[in-house]
């Protein structure tokens, strides 16, 4: 089974997520400016928000992929004020046909004082454990 690890990250919280995500699955973390240039069964996806929307990297990205590359997407994010960045990415994969898995993991993210220090280590050590569940 083979699995790919994307993620977009402006502050450096998607990235502390993605290589938690890496190392449970043993898969090198690649940003979103790395294309898929094979299929995967499965692609884990990871992105935080800035006013409010993922950034345009990540859609451009969402965009690039196609059916017959993805079996199925797990997405992953941090945010610091609205609830999740994962509808937004949910929405536009399934405006390509891809199916995105039922189970996603969102935390808080720190933006200045707002949040301070998340993702944290429970945060990080609730994601591992997601991931555990989901692969």
């Amino acid at each position: 089974m083979s699995t790919a690890i994307r993620y977009y990250s402006k502050f450096g919280h998607s990235k502390q997520m993605a290589d938690v995500v890496g190392k449970e699955l043993g898969v090198q973390p690649q940003t979103v400016d790395t294309p898929l240039t094979e299929p995967v069964d499965t692609l884990y996806l990871g992105a935080g928000v800035l006013l409010g929307k993922v950034n345009s990297a990540v859609v451009s990205f969402i965009k690039s992929l196609k059916t017959e590359q993805v079996g199925r997407v797990v997405l992953f994010g941090s945010c610091a004020i609205i609830k999740s960045p994962v509808p937004q990415m949910q929405e536009l994969l399934e405006a390509q046909g891809i199916t995105v898995d039922a189970q996603s993991f969102t935390c808080r993210g720190s933006m200045g004082p707002l949040h301070s220090g998340h993702p944290n280590k429970q945060d990080l050590e609730d994601l591992r454990k997601f991931v555990e569940k989901v692969k």
